[in-house]
């Protein structure tokens, strides 16, 4: 059971996140994918990540050794690059305690880079910086647009029931089985915690990648955050959603309609050569052909090519792929 403690001026600073945490969604989609539970729901999407995630992912094995990761790496920042400096701006003192207690019972001793990062030596958090990139790219670059919506779903859910009932009501109402004791909210979780809020207040931030019990961010002179399962999560692509997608792969060609994926952001030639692991003489080929036909659009900057799909190119591979996410 976690009990957390309200004095009167924490429920007055009860907060909601106004947008999803990159990074946050990140770590809970990673755990997820390590679990054996969910099987209907998560297995092929879980069998398929661990499929595409590239190498340089592999320093997330080291900084989280165990079951225990450093609370450091709780970041709700609304986009990567803040999420990215909050991180680095850990006190050093925190950082080195948190990896002292990810290694604690550890049988291996730390990797070269985790002592460096342990001394605070400079570009030691480098390592840490590309595998996050990697592995956003990889696991939620695709469905983040969805997870932003489903976001906001539950944003104006939360909103409506503070307004009708009040914040009480809104509390109990965003976890089945918890309940509001006086000052005490009460939260069913295989431990046993009580958190004080004392005055510092409460964010709360669904998640959409994990089905468990609420996670508990408490850390020195910050809101305690409680990231929350919203909803059963992402939802599974619609019947017919792969037949559609293959359709589209047959008129355009699998490498192409990848390529449209990817260019829902900016990325260079080069950046998507390797993302699609071809040359980039290939990828010049594609977008010229997706540029003829409007679906994408291509400046220069420097000595670089830019490329971004156009409005006509995320219509159309909205219309094929149902809105549907990454599972399945």
């Amino acid at each position: 059971m976690i009990r957390i403690h309200f004095t009167a001026a924490d429920f007055a600073q009860v907060r909601f996140a106004p947008q999803p945490a990159p990074l946050l969604e990140l770590n809970v989609a990673l755990m997820k994918m390590t679990l054996p539970d969910d099987e209907v729901l998560f297995g092929r999407w879980r069998r398929r990540l661990l499929r595409s995630l590239p190498p340089a992912v592999l320093p997330f094995k080291d900084v989280v050794p165990g079951k225990v990761p450093p609370l450091f790496l709780d970041i709700f920042n609304g986009t990567l690059t803040e999420g990215w400096e909050t991180m680095r701006a850990t006190p050093p003192d925190v950082v080195r305690a948190e990896l002292r207690r990810a290694y604690a019972g550890q049988p291996s001793p730390a990797p070269s880079w985790i002592r460096a990062l342990y001394r605070g030596e400079a570009g030691a958090w480098e390592p840490l910086r590309r595998a996050q990139h990697a592995a956003f790219e990889t696991a939620l670059r695709p469905v983040w647009p969805l997870v932003q919506d489903l976001h906001r779903t539950e944003f104006t859910r939360h909103a409506l029931v503070v307004a009708e009932h009040g914040i009480g009501a809104a509390l109990t109402a965003l976890v089945p089985g918890t309940r509001l004791q006086g000052d005490v909210w009460e939260l069913a979780a295989p431990v046993e915690r009580d958190i004080r809020l004392d005055g510092r207040g409460l964010l709360l931030m669904p998640t959409f990648h994990w089905t468990g019990h609420p996670l508990l961010s408490d850390l020195p002179d910050r809101p305690v955050t409680m990231t929350y399962p919203a909803g059963s999560g992402l939802p599974l692509p619609p019947d017919g959603a792969e037949d559609a997608d293959q359709a589209l792969a047959a008129v355009l060609g699998r490498t192409r309609v990848e390529m449209l994926l990817l260019l829902a952001e900016e990325h260079t030639t080069s950046g998507l050569a390797r993302r699609l692991a071809v040359s980039n003489a290939t990828v010049s080929a594609h977008a010229n052909a997706l540029r003829g036909a409007g679906l994408i659009s291509t400046v220069r900057a420097g000595r670089s090519v830019l490329h971004r799909r156009t409005a006509l190119g995320s219509l159309l591979v909205q219309r094929h792929s149902g809105g549907r996410s990454a599972y399945g």
